[in-house]
């Protein structure tokens, strides 16, 4: 099988705040920008890398979800409890320091993990959680 990652799906409820996230201080690419019905979907990714993006949904938007699980996934989301994706980069502190310069909601500042990795942790507007992993 010769299978890929293509998109990720992360929910978004302020699209010019995620623009201002993804976009202008991890410095994505904007893939596309699709309105409908009063709700818009961004689809963005990372510079050189064109096979691989994130799509920015509306929440809870999906129409075989129910009211209950939609304001579940709401408040789910109001916590940093819902969503996440795991990011990396060659240099860590550069990029935790451009992001906590940007007032970007910090959860873990660069730390060495048990498990091998070092990494930090910040939300983005919506309050996703962002694993970011040094590469090395």
């Amino acid at each position: 099988m010769d299978i890929k990652i293509h998109s990720s799906f992360l929910p978004q409820d302020d699209p010019d705040a995620a623009l201002a996230f993804y976009r202008d201080l991890l410095g994505f690419e904007v893939r596309l920008d699709v309105g409908y019905d009063g709700l818009r979907w961004i689809t963005v990714g990372p510079e050189g890398q064109p096979d691989t993006s994130i799509v920015l949904t509306p929440p809870a938007v999906d129409p075989g979800i129910t009211d209950g699980e939609r304001k579940t996934i709401v408040e789910m989301m109001a916590k940093g409890t819902y969503a996440g994706l795991l990011l990396a980069t060659a240099d860590l502190d550069t990029t935790f320091e451009k992001l906590q310069a940007a007032d970007a909601d910090v959860v873990q500042e660069p730390t060495q993990q048990p498990y091998g990795v070092r990494d930090c942790a910040v939300r983005d507007p919506a309050g996703n959680l962002l694993r970011i992993q040094e590469l090395g």
